[in-house]
């Protein structure tokens, strides 16, 4: 006997609206999951920055941040950057549970495929051990917002200005110009020297001889006149301070001045506070440390 028209296509319904049909919701449940997810990270990684910004970095970093912009701008790419990473987890992660569901409603034996995968992912991690610590050690840097691209920094091997960090490797370029690729993982440590604010120290000798009532306004003079300027004003955090009198040794007496500046500028304005003091200290016949001959007095 012949099966009825309507027999096959009763079992072509039943057959539609058990596998394809599970099959279908399962991949609408990925793609609702996965924008969920996306969505989720993007409301996080912006509550992260924004409260980092409020009460982790302090109120000098935060003017600076509105002087230039600079740092704002490094934020947001850090944003982007930690949302990309954790969308691209998710999206694997999402797709793997969803191909092997799939997998399972089809009636394909996923025990053999998981033993194989298993095996293959212990046999990987002890290959790859190296690369998998530059990976975690890359995340890890860019959350922290360890250092940047453009930011000066000494990890111990070199030290230099950060060109590219990537999650495997950072690379930076040293005062010569030798270009330096520093696996992630393994940087110990990290002198971040252009992070928030730098200080300078600069000591001035004069002779032993002379008065430190009479020297030490002069040199604040000179200080007071530079923070004046707008071209130095803009590099300063705070006017100089004259600490004083650092040491009196040899038949010379050192002063000192402590400048707090901008990321980078800790250079620059030393050198203009030594030639302007030393312009003020000839005009009014302030002498200078002896020298002594080599070999003793």
């Amino acid at each position: 006997m012949l099966p009825s028209p309507f027999d096959s296509w009763d079992s072509t319904l039943d057959w539609l609206a058990g596998a394809p049909l599970r099959i279908l919701l399962i991949l609408l449940g990925a793609l609702v999951l996965r924008w969920l997810v996306n969505r989720s990270i993007r409301t996080l990684v912006s509550r992260a920055v924004h409260r980092a910004d409020e009460h982790e970095r302090s109120s000098i970093e935060r003017v600076l941040d509105r002087a230039t912009g600079a740092n704002l701008e490094r934020r947001r790419q850090r944003a982007l950057t930690m949302g990309s990473l954790l969308r691209s987890i998710s999206t694997f992660v999402i797709a793997s549970i969803t191909v092997l569901t799939v997998m399972a409603e089809l009636g394909l034996p996923l025990a053999p495929l998981l033993t194989s995968a298993g095996i293959g992912g212990i046999a990987l991690g002890f290959g790859a051990q190296s690369l998998v610590k530059d990976f975690v050690s890359g995340i890890m840097m860019i959350i922290e917002d360890q250092y940047g691209v453009g930011d000066v920094i000494d990890t111990g091997e070199a030290t230099g200005t950060v060109e590219e960090v990537s999650l495997r490797v950072t690379r930076l370029r040293d005062a010569s110009g030798v270009v330096w690729f520093i696996r992630n993982g393994e940087i110990v440590r990290i002198g971040n020297k252009s992070q928030g604010w730098a200080v300078a120290t600069v000591d001035l000798q004069v002779s032993y001889a002379e008065d430190p009532r009479r020297v030490l306004p002069l040199l604040q003079q000179v200080v007071d006149e530079i923070a004046a300027e707008p071209q130095w004003a803009d590099k300063l955090i705070e006017p100089p301070t004259v600490a004083g009198v650092e040491s009196v040794s040899n038949g010379a007496m050192t002063l000192r001045v402590f400048v707090k500046t901008r990321p980078g500028e800790q250079y620059a304005i030393p050198r203009e506070i030594r030639e302007r003091a030393k312009e003020a200290f000839d005009r009014e016949g302030v002498k200078g440390p002896v020298v002594l001959p080599f070999g003793g007095a």
